[in-house]
């Protein structure tokens, strides 16, 4: 996009270079009121004359400042040279890194690596990188924290841990995914004053989900008008499973929750939720009856891999009402196959490996890819959980931020997948209710988590999830 900007519409590239600095040091100033002595590590390339301009700003505005450069002066060149002479003509000081100890400082500025990197981080950069994480000193990055990928979110060898980063023009995808987090802390961003016709010829890679909204209900409703959610699994030691999954779907607006479980379980589900109607199934006939009923069905949590499991997983499979399909639903569809355009797939990372027969490892590495190949594969719409979930159907990829390492707990994944039934039931298309689900998923749980995260129990989120839809 910068390209565009510059051989487009005029913008030189040194003038978008000296407002990023610019915007960069406000960033200081925000975060940092009391700093007054900063080190700035650059690169050669463009991402180290955005440093360059901080440690002017720095200096003008009477910090005590030191840059670090690891490339011999004479390898900078083009706008970042400029950058780097205006620097040095205000007074500024030059030092290589690791040949001298590091004095104290207020912060650091990484500005060593940008969005160009392509090759894993090591040698003399890996030591300098592994320098600034250990120096008990704020840091903020400048576009994306050094070593970070901007498409995965995974460390190329290693990567600068930054307390803030701020990125501009466009926000990389990145840095809103995958291990991301651990190493952007908290994201600023400025567009630079880049103009919407820049932005509309560039495809995004995907979309951040920042808000949604949800239709506001007839005052004449009744309960038929808002879906019948059929939950079915809870085999013998996993009730609290569709227990949960079940409350999350009536919590998030669905007319009516039935639930096929074990005869076992059924009475405990009138003794705790007498809105749900639990049914006791133990032969496919007695869920013939439910399915008739049903506007969504739900296959997965608590389900187990025994013969009852499977039995309950094949019986859905001729049925057209539009489907959610999570937990040991998604083990049988690995085991399987199969293929829909109407059902929700939502694997955490060790099950999306199971449906790609591939490592966990394989899956983070590229989450965005992941999610598209498991769609690409099964059909549908694919929810990859984890920390910047992944939402796609093969044409639009999205993502959402909410939630915290506080959901990171049993029960959490089921109560994410009644959400989303509970939308699909009210009548929104499937797409649609994953993304919305997964935002409110997290939103609940972030407010459920304003006590503390360590503790945090699945079934916490259930009033939030009443709030979070209202």
């Amino acid at each position: 996009m910068d390209r565009i900007a510059i051989e487009e519409q005029g913008f030189s590239g040194f003038s978008l270079m000296t407002q990023a600095g610019r915007v960069a040091f406000n960033v200081v100033e925000l975060c940092y009121p009391n700093a007054r002595k900063m080190h700035v590590f650059c690169g050669s390339g463009n991402n180290g004359g955005d440093g360059f301009v901080v440690a002017s700003e720095a200096l003008n505005k009477g910090f005590r400042v030191v840059v670090f450069l690891l490339c011999p002066v004479s390898s900078i060149t083009g706008d970042a040279r400029v950058a780097l002479d205006a620097y040095v003509l205000s007074g500024g000081t030059i030092k290589t890194p690791l040949l001298e100890p590091l004095s104290t400082c207020d912060v650091v500025i990484d500005a060593l690596f940008g969005t160009g990197l392509s090759r894993s981080i090591s040698g003399d950069y890996q030591r300098v990188i592994e320098q600034i994480n250990n120096f008990d000193v704020p840091v903020i990055a400048i576009d994306i924290p050094s070593g970070l990928s901007a498409d995965t979110g995974q460390p190329m060898g290693c990567a600068v841990v930054a307390q803030q980063t701020i990125t501009f023009i466009g926000l990389k995808a990145g840095m809103v995914t995958g291990q991301a987090s651990s190493f952007c802390g908290d994201l600023f961003f400025s567009s630079l004053d880049i103009p919407a016709v820049v932005y509309d010829q560039c495809k995004p890679q995907a979309f951040l989900t920042t808000n949604v909204s949800l239709p506001h209900r007839n005052r004449c409703a009744h309960k038929g008008d808002h879906g019948h959610v059929l939950l079915i699994g809870g085999d013998y030691g996993f009730c609290g499973a569709i227990r949960l999954a079940s409350e999350a779907s009536i919590r998030a607006g669905s007319g009516l929750v039935s639930v096929a479980t074990r005869i076992e379980h059924a009475m405990q589900f009138v003794l705790a939720r007498p809105e749900i109607m639990a049914h006791a199934v133990e032969e496919i006939s007695q869920l013939v009856v439910l399915m008739d009923k049903a506007s969504v069905i739900v296959v997965g949590p608590g389900l187990g891999q025994n013969s009852w499991g499977e039995s309950l997983f094949k019986a859905i499979e001729p049925y057209k009402q539009p489907k959610v399909v999570d937990a040991d639903g998604l083990n049988f569809l690995a085991k399987w196959g199969g293929f829909s355009d109407n059902w929700i797939l939502t694997p955490h990372p060790g099950e999306a490996a199971r449906l790609m027969h591939c490592s966990v490892d394989e899956i983070q590495r590229d989450r965005y890819t992941a999610a598209r190949d498991i769609q690409s594969t099964y059909g549908g719409v694919v929810v990859l959980k984890g920390p910047g979930t992944i939402i796609t159907d093969g044409m639009t990829t999205k993502v959402t931020v909410t939630g915290n390492p506080g959901m990171a707990c049993g029960g959490s994944g089921d109560v994410l997948t009644g959400i989303i039934a509970a939308f699909v039931a009210q009548k929104m298309p499937l797409m649609e209710a994953a993304v919305c689900g997964a935002f409110l998923h997290g939103k609940a749980g972030d407010q459920a988590a304003v006590l503390g995260e360590r503790g945090l129990l699945a079934s916490d989120l259930m009033p939030y999830i009443r709030s979070v839809v209202n």
